[in-house]
């Protein structure tokens, strides 16, 4: 079963298709029926909240995070096909990453839509999913994006915008909302990331929670 996991996340952090795996792994047919299982019974979605909770109280913090941060990403797909759209604001065909993460940047809640939906209609399902997993969030920071009475009653989390300094010329790091970035950047150093190239929505959500996995347990590993 670890062969299997590494195989996964060789093909996660290498950025290569199935039929690449080294003959060192298991065979690819194995390896890719064992992640399709992981993703269909929500495994990683699974694991990912545990390791939170973990890396959490490793920290000091308490295990289920009281304050969250929201942002999107686009993304350009590629040939393989499946739900995508235009996002107009960043020129992007392709699909676009929901991501709603604790305070110091662990991801808690990963969704994909088509870059076509707006931030304020992507933000009710991630605010609507973190209620099961997280219900102690009572505060989410977000940016002007999504500024809309429906995300603010979407569920009973108070949004908070964080809006641009009115003088602000060129970049300015935001408070609360740059761990949304980093987090972003810490996800996309697994080169299947790079792009979206998977065929199904779930299977674009399944490897954003294993690269959140993957993140976890390696600092979860050196605190040892």
């Amino acid at each position: 079963m670890r062969d299997i996991v590494n195989a996964i996340f060789y093909v996660l952090r290498a950025g290569v298709t199935w039929r690449m795996l080294p003959d060192c792994f298991p065979p690819r047919q194995t390896v890719y029926g064992w992640f399709s299982g992981l993703r269909d019974r929500g495994v990683w979605e699974s694991v990912n909240h545990h390791l939170v909770m973990l890396d959490r109280e490793r920290a000091g913090r308490a295990a289920s995070p009281s304050a969250a941060v929201i942002d999107s990403q686009s993304t350009k797909t590629t040939e393989a096909g499946g739900p995508r759209g235009y996002d107009a604001g960043k020129k992007v065909l392709g699909r676009k990453r929901h991501a709603m993460v604790d305070t110091d940047g662990r991801p808690l809640v990963l969704q994909c839509h088509a870059a076509s939906a707006q931030d304020c209609d992507g933000a009710v399902p991630l605010l609507q999913a973190s209620r099961s997993s997280f219900p102690f969030v009572e505060k989410t920071f977000a940016d002007a994006g999504y500024v809309a009475r429906r995300v603010a009653k979407a569920t009973n989390i108070a949004i908070e915008i964080v809006r641009k300094p009115k003088n602000q010329i060129g970049f300015a790091v935001h408070p609360r909302r740059w761990v949304v970035e980093r987090c972003f950047a810490w996800l996309g150093r697994n080169r299947r990331l790079a792009k979206d190239f998977e065929t199904t929505i779930a299977s674009a959500t399944a490897f954003l929670y294993a690269a959140a996995v993957l993140l976890l347990i390696r600092r979860l590993a050196r605190s040892t």
